[in-house]
């Protein structure tokens, strides 16, 4: 069995469910990652990416699905905000998060600096995209502002991660109409797209580090 067969076995399986509850189980996925803190298990965008290969089965709408995401991304992540304005200090003292204190400490950092823009670019990492929204509470941003920029956030993340599955489930069912080298082209092809991106996400999560750290020691000189 190919490669595109095994794929397309797997998201089989998952069509067999009614459309509703794929909706669902998507929405809870979503909604739970910073809610709930269910990221540090499994991050949302892979329940998008799924959602999305589904959709391009016709199985679900993928205007639907894209509006499904977005609302329960921006409801779990209201309510992790929630959770760490009103039991921060308790959640800095769970395991999971004190061996990353680091990076905590300087996305809290960066919070109180530039808030609404570390909010938005933090939906783009799987780390701070579960757990920024508590920090957020636990920060002095507003919920209005802080509202605003998860919003915007969870907008172009939701859209752009249903698409991609969408469209590449467009391609995974167009390499199981042919054989010999264009299938295996094409299947080298949206493996590459999704190295690409997965390298370039990698990138910017280096980049975002290294700024978080350039703020910190800005920070510490002006202290000084």
């Amino acid at each position: 069995m190919s490669s595109a067969s095994i794929v397309s076995y797997l998201v089989g399986r998952i069509q067999d469910l009614p459309g509703g509850l794929v909706y669902g189980l998507v929405a809870l996925l979503v909604f739970s990652e910073a809610g709930l803190f269910f990221g540090f298990i499994l991050p949302g965008e892979t329940a998008v990416l799924v959602g999305g290969v589904v959709a391009s089965k016709g199985h679900v709408n993928i205007v639907t699905l894209c509006a499904v995401v977005v609302v329960a991304a921006v409801a779990g992540d209201s309510l992790g905000y929630e959770v760490g304005k009103h039991y921060g200090e308790r959640l800095l003292t769970l395991p999971i998060i004190r061996r990353r204190k680091s990076g905590v400490e300087r996305a809290l950092q960066g919070l109180r600096r530039r808030g609404p823009i570390y909010v938005f670019v933090g939906r783009f990492t799987a780390f701070l995209r579960a757990i920024m929204p508590a920090l957020a509470g636990m920060s002095p941003l507003s919920y209005r502002r802080f509202f605003v920029a998860n919003a915007s956030g969870a907008l172009v993340w939701g859209v752009s991660y249903a698409l991609l599955g969408y469209f590449a489930g467009d391609a995974l069912t167009s390499i199981e109409r042919y054989s010999g080298w264009a299938g295996g082209a094409i299947l080298v092809l949206v493996v590459g797209v999704i190295v690409g991106l997965h390298f370039v996400k990698k990138r910017g999560e280096r980049r975002l580090e290294a700024r978080l750290q350039d703020h910190k020691g800005d920070s510490a000189q002006g202290a000084q």
